[in-house]
């Protein structure tokens, strides 16, 4: 399998590559130059564990790393009950919905799931070169990525991580996963502005290419395709548990979205052929997304704050790619949209003859009254507590638009003791504890403070590498 770039522009090249660069060398994202079919494999697929379901799912995108070699890698990240307790995904049946439970890692986050792999992935590279390259890391996070990335390198030899985070706009705890990490590799950097801000600052240091080869700069965000590689692994493993459970043909999988990469990772399972009817798309109150699935019209406004911060993000980094799906993998086409969106703030695609932008995907979005309901209900009803970000999507999943004959299954992003002020707000008890969050509460801090410019993170970075 080789990678090419959604704007052209660069030339094909394998996972390993794809992997240190990150960000195309062109502005565009890296995709696979094919989506590999495995409907024929399935009925062997679901006597398979976790680990055995990545290493299928992994080889097909990963021809360039020896079976061997994958093996390790694999199930060193997800065969570890020290990594992942008591698994990378279980599934939980409460009352008639079916959670996916992607918090059982280090930081109890989902982004765990692809960044625990992803960092063995950078080190086994780096490792090869025989201390010749050097890997420095710039990621922007909303919450929960930042502290799953800085998990999976910190102390790792022959790499240095730049996190930038938005100002006081993500969780107390998720600062504190972040910026009590000691490890000398680690540097964070708190944006004067939005998600959105730290993420232009990325893109744009990344499209520096004098200053990105210069300076080995890599990414961890889902820009890297292996992030969304390692997400495709979940939604086979949940649909079959479920099939297990119902003996449902199919399932719908609701998955509450903000950068497109996890639904992508969804999309791309149901290209593949996993069994899943649906994707319902579950939004915030910045909606951008599922005003495009409803509407066509993908149009840049405000960021509001919500009770589900990893969520408050106007442009999607990865919704780059599905638009080159969308114009049948048309380099050119695509290149018009994003500068449509550029110059505008907006753009625009046909609704097919349903009146539908994508058939496969449904789009809804939940408010912070129904995302405190949602928490509410469940606790109160069933003794389940869920954190803001799965709430909204089970807000959506349960709203009438949304009904379905199939059963569904919500994708659990993060344990609800990261959102404790939420869970309080909803439920009035201070229920949302877990001893590993609760004893970051007196441990010192490190975080560099930076306005919103571009050049000021790159003399940061400068500063710190040499």
């Amino acid at each position: 399998m080789k990678y090419i770039s959604t704007r052209g522009q660069v030339e094909p090249i394998t996972l390993k590559d794809a992997v240190m660069m990150g960000l195309a060398n062109d502005g565009g994202l890296l995709v696979p130059q094919s989506i590999p079919d495995v409907s024929s494999r399935l009925d062997d697929w679901r006597k398979l564990g976790y680990a055995e379901i990545a290493f299928e799912v992994i080889r097909l995108f990963a021809t360039d790393i020896p079976d061997g070699d994958l093996r390790e890698l694999i199930s060193g990240t997800y065969g570890d009950a020290k990594i992942f307790n008591p698994s990378p995904a279980p599934v939980t049946a409460v009352g008639d919905m079916f959670f996916l439970e992607l918090w059982h890692g280090p930081t109890m986050s989902f982004k765990d799931i692809a960044l625990q792999l992803l960092g063995r992935f950078f080190e086994r590279i780096l490792s090869a070169s025989g201390g010749e390259k050097r890997l420095n890391i710039l990621g922007a996070t909303s919450g929960d990525t930042g502290s799953a990335a800085i998990c999976g390198v910190r102390g790792r030899g022959g790499i240095d991580i730049f996190m930038m985070h938005p100002a006081g706009r993500i969780s107390e705890i998720q600062h504190r996963q972040m910026t009590t990490v000691p490890d000398a590799n680690v540097h964070n950097i708190a944006i004067e502005g939005s998600f959105d801000d730290c993420q232009q600052i990325m893109k744009s240091l990344a499209g520096d290419l004098q200053f990105k080869r210069a300076c080995s700069l890599g990414a961890v965000n889902s820009v890297n395709f292996a992030r969304v590689m390692a997400q495709i692994v979940y939604y086979f493993s949940g649909s079959f548990e479920v099939r297990k459970t119902t003996g449902a043909e199919s399932v719908r999988v609701c998955v509450p979205t903000g950068n497109f990469g996890d639904i992508l990772a969804g999309w791309y399972a149901m290209k593949m052929g996993a069994p899943i009817s649906k994707l319902i798309l579950a939004t915030n109150e910045n909606d951008i997304l599922s005003r495009f699935f409803n509407t066509g019209e993908y149009s840049i406004g405000q960021v509001h704050q919500t009770p589900a911060p990893a969520m408050d993000i106007q442009v999607a980094s990865n919704f780059e790619r599905y638009l080159y799906y969308r114009t049948g993998c048309d380099c050119s086409a695509l290149c018009d949209m994003m500068k449509e969106l550029a110059d505008t703030g907006a753009l625009r695609v046909e609704l097919d003859r349903d009146g539908v932008v994508d058939p496969d995907i449904e789009a809804g979005s939940a408010n912070r009254e129904d995302i405190f309901a949602a928490i509410r209900e469940c606790y109160e009803r069933y003794g389940y507590l869920i954190d803001p970000h799965t709430a909204c999507g089970l807000a959506v999943a349960n709203s009438p638009a949304h009904a379905g004959e199939e059963p569904t299954l919500c994708i659990s992003t993060a344990h609800p003791a990261k959102f404790p002020d939420a869970i309080l707000a909803a439920t009035g008890r201070d229920v949302a504890h877990h001893p590993a969050i609760d004893a970051l509460k007196d441990l010192p801090t490190r975080c560099e403070v930076l306005p919103n410019d571009t050049g000021a993170v790159r003399d940061f970075i400068l500063r710190t590498v040499g």
